[in-house]
């Protein structure tokens, strides 16, 4: 890999292939608190994300955004030539590498989440997004949830899984599947464009504090790219921003060039109003 270069820009952007805009955090801040069991229920990720492949290219990804702080680091896990999987609303982060080291066995994802929740007793307040590179899909949502994690649901389509939880409403999850189907570019350009548009339709009903993103790529050890938003107040249009100055420095995938990311929605940088709670039928 060439040498990254670094310029700073509230925090630091690391070229050529992992890129990160980062705020420091209270320690202990991110993932579970020291001294918790393996099934502790762990702190609540309010998230919205969307797990992918594209079988042509060899990628898997997943992009995240929430009001949780670094939830880039710690809801999305992706391995070349294996997949991707979330882990949100009370997340477990030692699922990450376990989700995916199972789907490299060869279990199927379904029977993946199925072992991670066999004995787990949270497993009603979880909600998961596992995806093969095939295409195969499974999800777990949180059934459990409490009023303020409220809406909650996730969509699937062809290789892609939507999900999350403290919504504005059933629109942002809708809307995040339509711009992942709507999109052309690589399957980073669709997983920012599905980041955007759920944002832009309220995305989490609290505010925005963080963003990431991450790409595997079959042939290539680890993460082949990665771009995090650890704390901002407008944290999707900076990880957008970040990411085009980054990917497209000449021109974008999207229609009419390059990514409208200066003001790609208009109430943006106004919190959503809290919509009124609503709760689909348990999916699993």
């Amino acid at each position: 890999m060439p040498q990254a270069a670094e310029i700073a820009s509230r925090g630091r952007l690391l070229f050529p292939l992992i890129a990160s805009v980062t705020i420091l955090v209270p320690a202990g801040v991110v993932g579970e608190s020291p001294g918790t069991s393996s099934r502790s229920a762990g702190p609540i990720t309010a998230t919205f994300s969307i797990v992918a492949v594209d079988p042509e290219t060899g990628e898997c990804g997943a992009a995240v955004a929430s009001k949780y702080p670094a939830v880039g680091k710690v809801v999305p896990y992706v391995k070349p030539g294996v997949g991707a999987f979330c882990t949100q609303h009370y997340h477990h982060p030692p699922w990450g590498p376990q989700a995916l080291k199972l789907l490299g066995e060869g279990l199927a994802p379904e029977r993946v989440i199925g072992q991670l929740l066999a004995d787990d007793p949270r497993r009603e307040l979880r909600q998961l997004a596992i995806i093969d590179m095939t295409g195969r899909v499974a999800n777990h949502n949180p059934s459990a949830a409490p009023v303020r994690s409220r809406y909650w649901g996730a969509q699937s389509g062809r290789f892609y899984s939507c999900q999350g939880n403290t919504l504005a409403g059933r629109k942002v999850i809708a809307e995040m599947a339509r711009a992942y189907e709507q999109t052309k570019g690589s399957l980073a350009d669709r997983l920012m464009a599905a980041l955007v548009a759920g944002d832009c339709a309220g995305g989490d009903h609290r505010g925005r504090l963080a963003a990431g993103i991450k790409v595997a790529r079959r042939g290539k050890p680890g993460t082949w790219f990665q771009l995090h938003v650890d704390k901002s107040d407008d944290a999707v249009a900076e990880l957008l921003k970040t990411y085009v100055a980054f990917k497209h420095p000449a021109k974008g995938s999207w229609k009419g060039g390059r990514p409208p990311f200066t003001d790609p929605c208009p109430n943006r940088k106004t919190p959503p109003a809290k919509s009124p709670v609503e709760r689909p039928t348990p999916r699993r």
